[in-house]
């Protein structure tokens, strides 16, 4: 069960950081399986923060641990602890609600994953994975994701879909999901890549083209581009409907989950917009095109010299001559299968 976000609040009005000699004062939560975990304040600053305690796990020294808009994540007295205490703090100018939010989200992640039994080290890099998710969350803003970009990541999960249902096991397909890191395709899938489309024209099958690299097959080979085509229609499915059903044909294990959820936030996806996402979109039309020569494209290769960037608009009813299927660009990119 979920911690209430109010758990934390809670200790954090019990405690009180005024004191002006550095240190912490700190209030023991329920832990997350061999993971001490303490609600906290430091002095001066008076700042929140949520503490972990590793009794046996360890960081290397040169390791550099994350640090974002509004929070960092430090080590907490290396000398006086016997093992490895992590503090994950509040700076003073990032949001209290904010940072509230992610504390719930993160400790939340390693109860998840203490629950299947992981062992502390397996613990340290799950918390060390969710704080760098939110780092390039909060890069983008943290703000709830633009219709476009909800119309995209729409055409994300639904290809995975397809993908799980042709038997592409979950954790290859989400290690090859390397949209939400601005990648030029958004799967790296075997030998080559998929890069996702999603439209909701209803005239013509036309998508867009955000870069010259986006459809290059000189840097991605075989290259393909998977194109969905939505309407809004009260049968469909919103895009938190669509995590949630993603999620359950991610199979039950959740180290899976972790990871997808991990990579929606940095897609720009969090739980706390649900809210804004409230269209309703219906798979109407699908197709895999093979992206070769003679496709319609630009690209550094094609374009005259000086171009250096492009976004632009292609009608794929104008591609039909390079239409596949999904079974055979998954051959050709040598993808394996769960029941290879």
């Amino acid at each position: 069960m979920a911690r209430p976000n109010e758990e934390f609040l809670l200790a954090w009005s019990s405690l009180s950081g005024n004191d002006p000699i550095p240190g912490w004062q700190a209030i023991s939560l329920a832990s997350a399986g061999p993971v001490a975990v303490q609600a906290g304040r430091r002095s001066p600053a008076n700042v929140e923060a949520i503490l972990f305690c590793f009794p046996t796990a360890k960081l290397a020294r040169a390791e550099k641990l994350p640090e974002g808009q509004g929070f960092l994540i430090e080590r907490a007295d290396p000398d006086s602890y016997g093992g490895l205490r992590l503090a994950l703090t509040r700076q003073e100018a990032g949001s209290t609600e904010l940072f509230a939010a992610m504390v719930h989200d993160v400790v939340g992640a390693l109860d998840y994953i203490a629950a299947t039994g992981a062992d502390e080290n397996k613990l340290l890099r799950v918390l060390i994975g969710r704080v760098v998710a939110w780092k390039q969350f909060m890069s983008r803003g943290a703000n709830p994701l633009s219709p476009e970009a909800e119309l995209g990541l729409m055409g994300e999960l639904n290809f995975m879909h397809d993908l799980l249902e042709s038997g592409v096991p979950a954790e290859e397909m989400l290690r090859g999901w390397v949209g939400p890191d601005d990648a030029p395709q958004d799967f790296l899938l075997g030998d080559g890549a998929v890069e996702v489309k999603a439209t909701m024209s209803s005239s013509g099958f036309s998508v867009k083209i955000a870069s010259l690299e986006q459809l290059d097959d000189s840097v991605a080979s075989p290259l393909f581009l998977s194109a969905v085509r939505f309407s809004r229609e009260e049968g469909g499915f919103t895009l938190p409907e669509m995590v949630a059903e993603t999620e359950l044909k991610l199979g039950g294990d959740l180290g899976v989950v972790n990871l997808f959820r991990e990579r929606l936030m940095v897609s720009g996806y969090f739980e706390g917009h649900c809210g804004h996402y409230t269209r309703k979109f219906e798979s109407k039309e699908r197709h895999i095109f093979s992206v070769t020569e003679g496709f319609p494209r630009l690209t550094p290769g094609i374009v005259t010299m000086g171009v250096v960037q492009a976004l632009y608009e292609i009608n794929l009813d104008h591609a039909g001559a390079f239409l596949s299927d999904l079974g055979t660009a998954l051959k050709l990119l040598g993808v394996s299968k769960d029941d290879a």
